[in-house]
């Protein structure tokens, strides 16, 4: 047992190193209590004033007469109105109308108006026609034709033209809005384009999440000991998300050792083992429901890295500050590209084929492809205001695989980051 232990140690590293720095991250009130929001309910509200203009403005920049929202993301966005945000993702039971000429309405899950009380965005809320399957059946045909007949009255009766943008609906509602004469346009779009740009309060709501996120970071770090699953790790995460005000995570994504690569593996039961590398992406959607897209790496039991996976891990640290470093507003993705850090041959195999993306209430626009991946067609423009999380994942033939991401603003000067928690020192 004393040779096995001595042999582990030579292929780990014997030193222990608990870092300091992100015991800072914890919740200083003690382990017991969630983190608390310190900012006034002014900051939302002028966040909330903020995106639903942001739409409007994008309505009039399109010339479409209404937007119908049935994506979550987009109705918190438009209202901060949330109600069941995930099972109403795969049940379409609640939507949003949005009228260029009129007013903004609601429609609501029966019997769960009153979870919009206060919020100052809505001007009338009706209760919601659903016509899905799972809950009409047989009546879907005469439900779906009621739905259709009160958004078109409520289209015909604000005297808009009858251009709407819709983010997500079924075929049938498609197909009966169109019978009715209406030309249905991409709200999917219109919505992300108006997402892009953050105001200076949505930023402010945007620091909280993360430093949600980064105390449940802390958690997982204290807890990355040999003995623990995989999902025991992951679940610090979700423990500080839930009882901080937060809402759901996107993905599963921390694996350790052999199943970090190839990437992608979700959690499991793994067990972790002394000084194999874990590493994850956090996708989590917390309080006021922004995304903090953090991911990073370090060793189970907090010994020091070996030779292999230091040279992994600073080659994705030269990855994500190049790349922040060449970050400004006006710069075109073409022109990113051309200037973003390049993968070497030896790790293109296991690449991350994202270099940069969009974050706000979840990962969204723009999307920019790594450049063995990149399409010299893709067009867009970085701008100020837009938050941009930088990606990395290295890893080579038979190694474990490092996952760093940063999230960070565009400013008049280049990128800010907004996360703190710190990187390994190797």
């Amino acid at each position: 047992m004393l040779r096995e232990e001595s042999v582990s140690a030579e292929l780990t590293g014997s030193t222990v190193f608990k870092d300091e720095r992100k015991q800072a991250y914890l919740n200083p009130q003690g382990a017991d209590r969630p983190l608390i929001s310190p900012l006034p309910a002014t900051t939302l509200d002028r966040a909330r004033r903020y995106r639903l203009e942001r739409l409007r403005t994008k309505m009039r920049e399109w010339d479409c007469g209404a937007l119908l929202l049935y994506d979550p993301v987009n109705i918190r966005y438009a209202f901060d109105s949330s109600n069941m945000s995930i099972w109403t993702m795969h049940n379409a039971s609640r939507y949003a109308l949005i009228l260029a000429d009129g007013p903004a309405i609601l429609f609501e899950f029966e019997g769960a108006e009153h979870v919009n009380d206060g919020l100052p965005g809505i001007d009338e809320i009706r209760p919601a026609k659903s016509w899905i399957f799972f809950t009409s059946g047989s009546l879907m045909e005469p439900r779906l034709k009621a739905w259709a007949d009160e958004v078109a009255d409520l289209l015909n009766s604000h005297g808009g033209n009858r251009r709407v943008a819709v983010d997500r609906l079924e075929p049938a509602g498609a197909f009966e809005l169109r019978e009715r004469g209406f030309t249905l346009m991409d709200g999917q779009e219109l919505a992300e384009r108006a997402r892009a740009i953050k105001s200076a309060d949505e930023i402010e709501l945007m620091r909280w999440t993360i430093r949600v996120c980064e105390a449940g970071m802390a958690r997982m770090y204290e807890v990355s000991e040999p003995g623990r699953t995989e999902r025991e790790i992951w679940a610090e995460l979700h423990f500080e998300n839930a009882r901080s005000g937060g809402e759901w995570l996107e993905t599963k994504l921390l694996t350790a050792g052999p199943r970090t690569n190839p990437w992608y593996q979700e959690c499991s039961d793994y067990v972790v083992k002394r000084g194999e590398m874990i590493s994850f992406d956090t996708d989590m959607i917390g309080p006021y429901g922004y995304c903090a897209d953090l991911s990073r790496s370090w060793t189970a039991g907090h010994v020091a890295m070996n030779a292999r996976q230091k040279q992994l891990y600073a080659a994705a640290r030269d990855q994500i500050e190049h790349n922040l470093a060449i970050l400004k507003p006006g710069m075109t993705f073409a022109e990113f590209n051309a200037l973003s850090w390049r993968i070497p041959e030896k790790y293109q195999p296991y690449r991350y084929t994202l270099a940069l993306h969009g974050t706000g209430m979840a990962d969204e626009w723009p999307g920019i492809l790594l450049h063995p991946d990149f399409d010299p067609d893709f067009s867009g423009i970085i701008e100020e205001g837009m938050v941009l999380n930088v990606e990395s994942l290295v890893a080579e033939a038979g190694s474990e695989s490092i996952k760093l991401e940063t999230q960070a603003l565009i400013t008049a000067k280049g990128a800010e980051r907004l996360d703190t928690f710190p990187w390994e020192e190797i």
